[in-house]
Formats: structure tokens, sequence, C-alpha cells
């Protein structure tokens, strides 16, 4: 069956800005939708996907019309089924939600499955005659769709699931073809296969390699290559002709339903369909052996934590331990934080904690920051790790670098977005989020990237996580820390707490969850920098200690009362958890030391 070819890219050539919520068009120029459905209809095709690809609820909500989304998803089945002749089948288009979901971001699966089903009790209630599920980059995203159109439509109508592939026949998230083509045999899909990033050689390629793992009929809807850019526009280069001679190498391959995606027009389907009516199957004997995938790629035994740095032994054998923050140069000389470093180390402070690009500012490298600390100033460092800068293959080569370079200890962070920094126009990447780094770490410490191919050698990288005791939401709160410790989080490090209160009851709905927490502790320098923790970094300061900061009439004193205040707190939580971190405000290394001293210098294990 040939199905028909690309949407946007007709949409795009008919002036609509790219901008623009396509699926809206559903409501909004329904004529030009029928026609591109006509134009299709004419050129052969046997099956037309409705225009909904985005119609679910988080991307309409990104356009503000997420209230509208029954109302433009059955529109789009009612205008592909007015441009259908007899014999052409209606399409329910499904795509990603466009946002992460666990493991690597903060959508559930079950939250995921939501937003599938609602979209697809509105085309389901329109009639469409299957479903065609496309162009999914993530396999837990496909499978919760899968799953929740199967429990809409019921057993009867038809699911095409597609994903969509790199050059080397991978998925983006990493996915082997033999892993994902197992996934999806498994599922209740009816038809599999790929469509959309690569053109129709990777493709073919791939559903070759598919053949031999499925008994399930196979789809093929490649893009017209990739896209160059001509003149500001991009242009898809693979001409109708190069496209249709690849259609009967689909077909001796295999598939059953063949069409376009991304670059696709009417002139590319029309000689598709020709390509397929000339070419008889039977003529071919098609003979597909299905064989047992090779045995799946078995996990490493992680290192154990007390052996993957002295961090790592400190905490496995129960001693308190004791960071101090430094925060990188903002130019390339790092001297002041090295000797801050060497200061730090020479009154028994444990590890230096390297902040990565704080409040999104643009400072030294903070990994080079931590070699330089661990080379010149002999003290371990811990290396924040922030999603906002990377993208998922950067932060697997980066983790890797940072284990080769002998920088084991990481605090796993979702990073401050641009705009609260210098260079608010900056482009934030964000691919995951802590939780999602915390996976990655976790599998390359197993051996294993993040698709789950091994890697041929293991991390042993001491895996942190951040979470705040004090945030204004502590049941979300509480629900992202419990993912960041099934993700295999080693410690957990607080924001800064001042109200005991808040930590006594972070540590009493956390208890279960048997990692060590490290307090957040910071020596306030004036009522000023008070009032900046409270009102712009949203940290709960009692009353009692801004009265005793607004008291102070001078900098001396009011630097004196806040490492008082700072002093109180560690003894106070020293009992409750297992370290606390200092920071050094504006670079006063002096104030954490003299805030450390409450400790002693032999005060090495819990009391």
């Amino acid at each position: 069956m040939v199905a028909d070819g690309a949407m946007g890219t007709m949409l795009y050539a008919k002036g609509v800005f790219i901008n623009r919520c396509f699926d809206e068009l559903n409501l909004s120029s329904p004529q030009i939708v029928r026609e591109i459905h006509q134009e299709y209809v004419k050129a052969g095709a046997d099956i037309l996907e409705s225009n909904t690809f985005g119609a679910n609820r988080p991307r309409l909500a990104a356009f503000g019309i997420a209230e509208k989304l029954k109302e433009i998803n059955q529109a789009g089945v009612r205008l592909a089924r007015e441009a259908a002749r007899d014999g052409v089948f209606v399409a329910g288009a499904m795509g990603p939600l466009g946002v992460r979901i666990e493991p690597l971001g903060p959508t559930s699966f079950a939250e995921a499955r939501g937003h599938f089903r609602e979209q697809a009790e509105a085309l389901v209630e329109a009639g469409v005659d299957l479903m065609i599920l496309e162009t999914f980059s993530d396999l837990h995203e496909m499978r919760e769709a899968i799953a929740a159109v199967r429990e809409v439509a019921g057993p009867d109508v038809v699911i095409v699931a597609q994903v969509t592939i790199d050059d080397y026949g991978n998925m983006p998230d990493g996915s082997s073809t033999e892993t994902f083509t197992e996934v999806l045999n498994n599922s209740g899909a009816d038809v599999i296969g790929l469509n959309c990033s690569v053109g129709p050689k990777v493709t073919l390629e791939t559903i070759e390699r598919m053949q031999e793992l499925t008994r399930k009929p196979t789809s093929a809807m490649p893009n017209a290559g990739l896209p160059a850019k001509v003149e500001g526009r991009n242009i898809y280069l693979c001409s109708p002709e190069y496209m249709a001679q690849y259609t009967r190498r689909f077909l001796w391959a295999g598939v059953k339903v063949i069409g376009g995606c991304c670059g696709t027009t009417p002139e590319h389907i029309k000689l598709i369909r020709a390509e397929a009516r000339s070419l008889n199957p039977g003529q071919r004997a098609l003979t597909v052996t299905v064989e047992e995938p090779k045995a799946k790629p078995k996990a490493l035994a992680k290192v154990p934590v007390a052996e993957k740095s002295k961090l790592g032994a400190k905490l496995a054998a129960g001693e308190f331990v004791c960071f101090v923050e430094i925060l990188p140069p903002r130019g390339v000389d790092a001297s002041k934080e090295i000797e801050g470093a060497r200061l730090c180390k020479e009154h028994g402070i444990d590890c230096i904690n390297v902040p990565d690009g704080p409040r999104a500012s643009a400072r030294l490298s903070a990994q080079v920051t931590c070699q330089k600390i661990q080379q010149e100033a002999g003290i371990e460092a811990i290396l924040h790790f922030c999603c906002r800068d990377r993208n998922i293959l950067g932060i697997q080569s980066e983790l890797l670098g940072a284990h080769a370079v002998g920088v084991r200890n990481l605090i796993c962070i979702t990073g401050d977005p641009p705009r609260m920094g210098t260079y608010p126009d900056a482009t934030a990447v964000f691919d995951v989020d802590a939780i999602g780094l915390s996976n990655i770490v976790n599998n390359l410490n197993s051996g294993l990237d993040i698709g789950g191919n091994p890697i041929g050698s293991q991390t042993a990288l001491v895996l942190g996580v951040g979470a705040n005791p004090g945030a204004l939401n502590l049941d979300e709160e509480i629900r992202r820390f419990e993912w960041k410790v099934q993700a295999g989080a080693e410690y957990v490090v607080t924001q800064p707490v001042f109200d005991l209160g808040l930590l006594e009851a972070f540590l009493k709905r956390t208890e279960q969850y048997k990692i060590p927490l490290v307090c957040g502790i910071w020596p306030l320098t004036s009522y000023r920098n008070a009032e900046f923790m409270v009102n712009e970094l949203r940290v709960p300061v009692p009353e009692h200690f801004l009265e005793r900061m607004r008291k102070r009439d001078n900098a001396e004193a009011a630097r004196q009362e806040g490492i008082a205040i700072a002093r109180e707190m560690v003894e106070r939580v020293r009992t409750m958890v297992e370290g606390v971190q200092l920071s050094a405000p504006f670079g006063r290394y002096s104030m954490a030391i003299e805030v450390s001293e409450v400790l002693g210098r032999d005060a090495k294990t819990r009391i």
C-alpha cells in the first residue's frame, strides 16, 4: 500500500510560516489542508494521514490552544475523509509529545500515556480507519503511545508504529536496530517501520536488518534525503525519480506500506505509486527468517562507591564530610581559586565543590577547574554537571572525559536557564534534566551508553544529586528526589538551609532512602545578602536570623554574625546529616573555613 507524503513541506510551500501551528490550520485554513490531501489522492495514495501529527496537549499548549485539542483532531480526520475516494483509507497521525519523559525527563510514563490517550480518543471518535504513530525518537515514549492507542481503539484498529533513526540505524535515544525492533515486535503494533530523519538509502539498509528479526509487516516513509539550505530555505534534494528507484528495493525487501516524509510531495508519491504498480511482488520469493536476537548486552557490575574516590570511601565509611564551594574564575587565571583550595585542604576540608556556570554565567570550564584544583592544590574536587549547555551526545562525551582525567565526583543538576544570566538570549539545550542525567551516569557506570549499548569499559563516577528542602512545592521535590534515587543517586547535597524545621520535614519524608545527605550551609555577609537569599533565590531564612543581620551596623560585624549563624546551623544539623557543604560568598574562602572550625580537625566520624 502507498501512503501519502509530507504535509508540513506542502504547507510551507504554500506560504504557511514555519512558526505557525500546522495542526491548527485544520480550523483556520481548512481549504489548504483539504487541497493537499486531494493532491495526494490524485497522485495515487492508498492512505491519507490526518494533519494531526502535533495535535497533542503538550505541543498545542506551547501555542496556547490546548483547549482546542479535540476540535483540531476531529477536523483533521474530517478534512482527510472529504478528500478520500473509495478505497483510500484515513489514518490518524500521532507524533511525539515534544517533552522528555522518564527516565530522561520530568514527564512520567503515566502522564505521557494520558496525553496520547486523549488524542487517540479524539481521532478514534472521528472515525479513522487506522492509526499511524510516527517520528518517535524515544522507545519509552513509543511504548506508551502504542499502549494508549490500543486501550482506546481496541484490538481491531490497525496501528502502524514508526521510529526515526540516524545514519547508523540507531534511534536518537541510542537504541540499536536490534533493540527497537525487538521492542516493537513485542508491542501492540500491527505494522512496524521507519520514517523521517534520513533518506531512502539508510532507511532501506535498516529495514533489511529489521526484517531478519520480525514477522510483522514493515513500513518505510523516508525523507527526500537530508535538507540543504538554499537561499534561506530548506530544500530536500532527493528527486521523485530517485525515490521511485528505491521503491522497488523496498518492496523487494518485503516492505508492505511505503510513503514519504519530510521533503516528499505528490510528485514523489505519484512515481512511487507507479513503481509499486509495475512490480509484482510474487515474482520474487520473499523469505523472512526470524532469528532470535543476540544475547542482550549485560551491564557490568558497578565499581563500589568506596573504590571510586576518596569522597566515595568516606561516604561509604560513614564519615562526616565537609565541602567548600569554589566558583570557577571568569577568565583563565585560576590562581586565586587554587590558592583557596590549598587553604581549605590545610584546614581539613574534604572536597572542593565546583559549580557549572552558576546563575547562567560564562566562566572557566568547571571540569578544567576541578582538574587544576586536584592537580595543583592536592584536594579532591566535586564537579557540578548541568544539562543546560549540552545535548545527550555532549553529556556522554564529557562524562567519559571527566572520568578519564580523574574527576570522579559529580553533582548532577538541571542548571539555571540562560535568562537568569548576562546572556539571556543564549540558547539552552536541556535535552534532559537532572533525573535523565542521573540515568545517563548510572548507565556509564554500568558500561552502557544512553541506549543500553556496551561501550567496552565503564566509568566509576560518584553520582551525587541536588535537593531543596525549602522548595515551594515540596511534594514535587520529594517526587523528583525519589526518581533521582531510583536513577542511581549515591548521595545528595541540599540547597542552603536556614530553617531547621524544613530540613527535618524533608529528612522525615525521605528516610526510607538510605543515601548520605550533605546539608548546604551559607554564611550570610549582610542583611542585603539575606534579603537576596529570600527574595531572589527563594531560600527561606527565619525572621530571627534576618533580625540578627539587620542589627549589624557595619560590614565586619555583619560578616561575623553571618559566620556565627552558619556555625550554629552546622552544630544543629551535624547529628542529622552525613556532611555539610559550606559556601564561600564572593570568594571569601576564609568565611567557609571559619565556619568549618566548629567541626574540629578530628571530628571525622558522624556524631
